[in-house]
């Protein structure tokens, strides 16, 4: 099946017990036993598992082309589930502008429990090989990355890690399974916060984890439970009904986002764009190599200050000044005092996430309405 009917038709559809076409919310803690059988199988208590929350799971899964999937109650919850794959000593390889709350739990959080943290621009395999050491376990990758659209190569970071024996694990929220297919390139785990664009409403928190592997996928059953992080039963029927638009959303997302990707380079209030589709973007090849699409996402650097970049954002209309992205609704944000203010400056600046720098969700609304806000938001006295 191609990727808009496995959206739709995924999982247990239409409900086994009931034939409910759209997928019930059990909205339960618990299930009944019929007897006391310690080789029970099926649902006994939802922290364990859900049947709305595993047609989710099945779902993502699917689309993504992996062995099973495991929905969190936030992208969060997602990404320490997954680090408890790991031990106090291990070291972790990840993209050095990534997610502002990643980098917070990862260099913040996790180093309290013993694990380190190397952060670097995976741009060359000399660099990923130098940063390898013996207690090397895991390469997190970012691809778009947030906020700076940066492109990692997949198929040679993966390749480096393999040859290693390193796990790798990619974070696909930007690019979704529409646009990249992480596995194919040899992927062990995919990370999501459905959160953005797989929920695509803004009315929901959350996060999804695909394995590819019986050893990872019996791992992440074990923990997911252990530590209770799993998704509760309506916020994953509200990630279903929005995956079930996934793939005409991506096109109009990234039919917006060209239009105002090539707006922005024309500016001459604009310094500098960052969008994978454009031709001047220095990931462009690779990411029309290894992706469908590229995305809703861009970024760009006000000329200037702080003042016009404060001025910018106060005057901008449909595009609304907040965190998140991947919604139906345009929304603006000012990375280095919103989604990454946790990430210590001289880190952020060496990245290249610049104090003028300005990300942009670009939503479904008219791509006209979009790109004249832009205008009258950068015009100046």
């Amino acid at each position: 099946m191609k990727f808009e009917t496995i959206s739709i038709h995924a999982g247990e559809r239409p409900d086994e017990s009931t034939g409910a076409v759209s997928v019930p919310i059990y909205q339960t803690a618990t299930y009944a036993w019929k007897d006391v059988d310690t080789k029970r199988k099926g649902y006994w208590y939802s922290r364990m598992g859900n049947p709305t929350r595993k047609v989710l799971e099945d779902t993502v899964a699917k689309l993504e082309g992996g062995k099973a999937g495991f929905a969190f109650a936030t992208g969060t919850a997602a990404a320490t589930t997954i680090m408890h794959l790991l031990k106090a000593g291990d070291h972790v390889i990840c993209t050095d502008d990534v997610y502002g709350g990643t980098y917070h739990l990862f260099q913040d959080i996790m180093t309290d429990f013993g694990l380190e943290f190397t952060f670097i621009r995976m741009d060359s395999p000399q660099k990923i090989e130098e940063a390898i050491r013996p207690n090397t376990r895991m390469l997190w990758v970012e691809t778009p990355s947030n906020p700076l659209l940066n492109i990692v190569d997949i198929d040679m970071a993966f390749g480096i890690a393999k040859k290693h024996g390193i796990l790798t694990v990619i974070d696909n929220t930007f690019a979704t399974p529409y646009f990249l297919k992480p596995i194919e390139y040899g992927a062990d785990i995919v990370f999501h916060s459905t959160t953005k664009y797989l929920n695509g409403h803004n009315d929901v928190s959350g996060g999804v984890v695909v394995t590819t592997t019986d050893e990872l996928t019996e791992r992440l059953d074990y923990l997911t439970s252990g530590l209770g992080t799993p998704a509760a039963p309506f916020d994953c029927w509200l990630v279903l009904r929005g995956i079930a638009t996934l793939g005409i959303r991506m096109e109009r997302h990234q039919e917006n986002a060209f239009a105002v990707a090539n707006f922005l380079h024309e500016h001459p209030a604009v310094r500098k764009v960052f969008y994978p589709g454009l031709p001047t973007h220095p990931g462009h090849e690779t990411a029309k190599r290894q992706m469908k699409g590229f995305g809703g996402m861009v970024s760009f650097e006000i000329n200037g200050g702080a003042g016009e970049v404060n001025d910018f954002l106060k005057r901008i209309r449909i595009f609304t000044l907040a965190v998140s992205l991947g919604s139906v609704v345009s929304l603006t944000e000012h990375p280095a005092s919103m989604s990454h203010k946790e990430m210590p400056e001289e880190h952020r600046l060496k990245a290249g996430i610049t104090n003028e720098l300005v990300r942009l969700s670009v939503g479904l609304e008219n791509s006209d309405d979009l790109t004249e806000d832009l205008a009258q938001a950068l015009a100046r006295p």
